[in-house]
C-alpha cells in the first residue's frame, strides 16, 4: 500500500509544471515573482498560481485539463512576461521565462518605422498608423509609464481600434488615450527589450482629395506612406520621399531618417482599397489574448461594433507590410550606393596623348584599351547580377522561402563578394 501511494505521488509530481525565471537586467534568478498558469481552452482562465523561490524556480500544480494548451505568465515589476516559445502544448511540463526590471525613463529607445496606410471608398477615408519602437537599453530594462508611445493623427480622425505586440509575442487589443491637444494620443503599453509594435486604425471624412502634414514626435528611421491602386500620393517635398515599386500597383513613398518635428506633408487623391487578407487568426488572437496583456490586469478591449482590426487593414500580421517595404528600402539603398561606387570606379579614363599602344600606334581603340573596356564591362555585369541576387534574397526572406540561417549565410557571402569586387575595381583604376 505504501509503495502504491509513493508511486502515485511520483506520477502526480511528474505531471506538475516547473520552470525557471531569470532577471535579464541583472542576469540573476528572479525571486518572489508571481507565476500564474492560464488555460487556453475557453478564453484565458487562471487555473493555478505560485511564486518563484530564491533560485528563480517555480512549481505549478498539474492542470486538470491536460489535453489543452496552457500559458505560464510571470509578473515582475507590474509587467507580465511569457515563455519565449509561447503556450505550453499538451504534454509539456517545463517553461523558462526572462523578466526585466522596469524604469520610467530609458536611453536606447529608437523608433524604427512609422507606416501610414490609407484606403478610400465613397466619402470615407480609412487609415492605419503602424509604429515600431526598438528598446536597446543597456542593461536591458522595460520602459513602464502612461505614455510609452506618443503620436499624432490627422485632424478629423476617429479611432476605431488599437493593437499592440511585444517582442516575440502575439498581438493584443489596446486602445490609446488622448494625450493633451487634439489629435495627440499615447499608448501606455510597456516597452520590453527588443521591438514593440503598435497599430491604430481610424476613419475620417473624404471627398476624393486630402492633405496631411505629419510631424513625427520623435526621430524615425523610416517614415512610410502607402495607398492602394487607384490612389496617388503627392509629396510636397519630392526630394524628401523615395518612391518604392510594388507589384500590386500600390503607391509607396519612404522618407528615411526623419527628424522629430520635420514637415513631411503630402496629399492623397483618388479612391481604392487594398485586397483583403485572411483576418480570422488575428481576430481570434487579439480577442483571446486580451488577458495576456503585458501590463498586469490585461489589455483593454474595444467591444464596439466594427471595432475589430479587420477594418481596414485585414492583414494577418499588423506589421507585415512595413517589414517588406523597409527591407525593400534597405535593398534599394544598397543597390543605389553600390551603383554610385561602381559608376565612379568605371568612369572612362583619358589616356595621355603620348601613350603608345602595343601595336606601336598612338590614339584610342587599341588592343589594350579594348581589353580594359571588356574587363570593366564584365565587372559591371557581375556586380549587377550580385546586386539583383541580394535584392531577391531579401524578397525570399520576407516571403519565408529561406530560413534565418540560410539568409544569414547567403547574405554574408554576397556582401563579402561585393566588397571584394569593389576593392578590385578600385585597385585597377588608373591615375587620371
Amino acid at each position: 500500500m505504501c509503495l502504491l501511494l509513493i508511486a502515485l505521488s511520483i506520477a502526480s509530481a511528474g505531471q506538475s509544471i516547473t520552470g525557471t525565471v531569470t532577471n535579464g537586467t541583472t542576469g540573476k534568478p528572479a525571486a518572489g515573482d508571481e507565476v500564474t498558469l492560464l488555460s487556453l481552452s475557453q478564453g484565458m482562465q487562471e487555473v493555478g498560481s505560485s511564486k518563484t523561490n530564491a533560485q528563480g524556480k517555480f512549481t505549478l500544480p498539474a492542470p486538470v485539463e491536460r489535453q489543452v494548451p496552457h500559458m505560464v505568465r510571470v509578473t515582475h515589476g507590474g509587467v507580465n512576461y511569457f515563455p519565449q516559445g509561447g503556450p505550453l502544448m499538451p504534454g509539456a511540463t517545463t517553461a523558462t521565462v526572462t523578466v526585466y526590471d522596469t524604469a520610467r525613463k530609458l536611453d536606447g529607445l529608437l523608433q524604427t518605422v512609422e507606416v501610414d496606410r490609407f484606403q478610400a471608398a465613397g466619402n470615407q477615408l480609412q487609415g492605419n498608423a503602424l509604429f515600431a519602437i526598438k528598446n536597446a537599453s543597456s542593461p536591458p530594462r522595460t520602459l513602464e509609464g502612461d505614455k510609452t508611445l506618443e503620436f499624432l493623427l490627422p485632424t478629423g480622425a476617429e479611432i476605431d481600434a488599437g493593437m499592440t505586440q511585444s517582442p516575440g509575442g502575439r498581438p493584443v487589443k489596446a486602445m490609446p488615450a488622448e494625450a493633451g491637444q487634439k489629435g495627440h494620443y499615447a499608448f501606455s503599453f510597456p516597452l520590453k527589450p527588443g521591438e514593440t509594435q503598435f497599430q491604430v486604425s481610424y476613419h475620417m471624412p473624404y471627398s476624393g482629395e486630402a492633405s496631411f502634414s505629419p510631424k513625427p514626435l520623435a526621430d524615425v528611421q523610416h517614415f512610410v506612406v502607402m495607398a492602394p491602386k487607384g490612389m496617388t500620393i503627392i509629396a510636397n517635398n519630392t526630394q524628401r520621399f523615395q518612391p518604392m515599386p510594388d507589384k500590386s500597383g500600390a503607391s509607396i513613398m519612404v522618407a528615411t531618417d526623419a527628424k522629430a518635428g520635420e514637415d513631411l506633408s503630402f496629399r492623397l487623391t483618388g479612391t481604392g482599397q487594398f485586397q483583403p487578407k485572411n483576418q480570422d487568426d488575428v481576430g481570434d488572437s487579439a480577442e483571446g489574448d486580451g488577458a495576456m496583456g503585458d501590463r498586469q490586469g490585461g489589455a483593454a478591449h474595444d467591444n464596439r461594433p466594427g471595432g475589430g482590426l479587420g477594418a481596414p487593414i485585414d492583414s494577418d500580421d499588423p506589421m507585415h507590410d512595413y517589414r517588406a517595404v523597409i527591407m525593400g528600402v534597405f535593398a534599394v539603398v544598397l543597390l543605389m550606393g553600390g551603383a554610385f561606387v561602381i559608376s565612379k570606379s568605371n568612369r572612362p579614363v583619358t589616356a595621355p596623348k603620348a601613350a603608345v599602344a602595343v601595336d606601336g600606334r598612338q590614339g584610342v581603340g587599341t588592343k589594350a584599351g579594348n581589353e580594359t573596356a571588356i574587363t570593366r564591362n564584365r565587372r559591371t555585369l557581375l556586380m549587377q547580377a550580385m546586386k539583383e541576387e541580394l535584392f531577391q534574397l531579401e524578397v525570399d526572406r520576407q516571403q519565408g522561402e529561406v530560413s534565418t540561417e540560410e539568409y544569414a549565410t547567403a547574405k554574408a557571402a554576397l556582401d563579402e563578394t561585393i566588397k571584394r569586387a569593389l576593392a578590385r575595381n578600385h585597385g585597377h583604376r588608373k591615375p587620371s
